[in-house]
């Protein structure tokens, strides 16, 4: 078994293999940022102030970007793109106020989450907001394509949370059911982002096919990689506390591949901290520790890079362009957020 270096010993950066995309996104980006500050504005006071509080907390808003991208590597070449990316955002950041209610997280984004500073009630209403200004850019894209990709997208990504609910504290969670989980709650997003580009560049079904595989595959990497990161990250990588996971009881892949593997004495660990939720000041480095013995964390980097090289091959339909090279750099982005 090899030997897991802590991720706090590594170095490379990763925003190195996001900076090509960003520079090429960067204009359609700003009209994305003042499209999001615009949709939020209500005579509701709160609104914004609840909105903006997550929108404005230095998200790099990858989601949206991959919108842009994708439609620039169809050469889509209209307006619609920047209304779809906002709607992307909007969805991103009405799922991450319900999440945080859910799971009653104190941060997010390295800041007090909004539930904390307004209450569980105006996150979820405003989250609804959001999300209804969602549908209406959607709508006025004039795409119904568009339009039923992001709406089914809305629905799975509800399913996949409701799945997670089931999933959770049941360390009899098998691999199978957990991918399916991510596949709904973060992967799906990442696929619909990347679909819609060439659907408003009206390319075939083939390169439409291909840039959702490309999403799709890189959000399961992305997921992958935070399950690392909740413990053997900081907070400062994640944007919320290190253990969140382990404390809301959160059966995540690496803990799947440690039970598989675990003594006895470990599964009544696991059943203690995670079932019955009566975790201790040094449980989490207790089960860092179980992970790490198992080499949990050094198999679940390998899956993501697994889905990293899919999300990769994806790719392959498209001639060679600096937005496709950019695109595949971005893979390197979020398997490196580990290293």
């Amino acid at each position: 078994m090899g030997v897991v270096v802590p991720i706090e010993e590594r170095s490379p950066d990763p925003e190195a293999s996001l900076a090509d995309l960003v520079a090429l996104v960067s204009g359609g980006m700003e009209r994305v940022n003042a499209t999001i500050l615009s949709r939020t504005g209500s005579d509701v006071q709160m609104i914004p102030e609840v909105a903006n509080h997550l929108i404005s907390s230095g998200g790099k808003r990858l989601r949206p970007i991959l919108t842009l991208a994708t439609a620039d590597l169809c050469h889509y070449a209209g307006d619609g793109a920047v209304k779809l990316a906002a709607s992307v955002e909007f969805m991103h950041t009405a799922t991450l106020l319900h999440d945080d209610v859910v799971d009653g997280s104190d941060m997010r984004r390295g800041k007090v989450a909004a539930r904390i500073k307004w209450g569980n009630e105006a996150s979820v209403l405003v989250g609804d907001f959001l999300l209804g200004q969602a549908f209406r850019m959607m709508v006025e894209v004039g795409s119904l394509k568009a339009l039923d990709i992001l709406s089914a997208a809305a629905t799975i990504i509800a399913e996949g949370e409701v799945m997670q609910l089931t999933a959770a504290k049941n360390t009899e969670t098998s691999e199978a059911e957990y991918l399916a989980v991510i596949s709904a709650k973060t992967a799906e997003l990442f696929a619909a982002a990347c679909e819609v580009g060439p659907v408003l560049a009206e390319r075939d079904t083939a390169e439409q096919a291909a840039c959702r595989a490309y999403g799709m595959n890189l959000g399961i990497a992305f997921q992958l990689i935070d399950d690392v990161l909740d413990y053997g990250g900081t907070s400062d990588t994640l944007g919320k506390n290190v253990g969140d996971d382990f404390r809301e009881g959160k059966i995540t892949l690496p803990i799947v591949l440690a039970v598989r593997r675990a003594t006895g004495s470990e599964r009544a660990f696991w059943k203690r901290t995670l079932e019955l939720g009566e975790v201790t000041d040094n449980d989490l480095e207790t089960a860092r520790a179980i992970l790490r013995r198992h080499g949990a964390l050094e198999e679940t980097m390998a899956r993501a890079r697994l889905y990293g090289d899919r999300a990769r091959d994806s790719l392959k339909a498209f001639p060679a362009s600096p937005m496709k090279h950019a695109l595949l750099q971005v893979v390197d982005f979020c398997i490196a957020r580990a290293h």
